[in-house]
């Protein structure tokens, strides 16, 4: 195995968790329930994972 980078994952999860709880967060207050305030959070994270994924891979192949 070659060198792998625990940095990356964790990065990934760390962001995405953050992403989730600030977009529900700022959902309700500005007035979503709090249902569609959770669906918000969790497209939002996964937009975020998805663009920080493909970010890190660009990086990783052009060295």
């Amino acid at each position: 195995m070659r060198k792998y980078n625990f940095i990356r994952p964790i990065l990934i999860l760390v962001t995405a968790f953050l992403v989730n709880n600030l977009a529900a967060n700022l959902s309700i207050l500005l007035g979503a329930s709090p249902e569609a305030a959770s669906n918000i959070g969790f497209i939002a994270m996964l937009a975020v994972t998805f663009i920080l994924f493909i970010r890190m891979t660009k990086q990783r192949h052009r060295k």
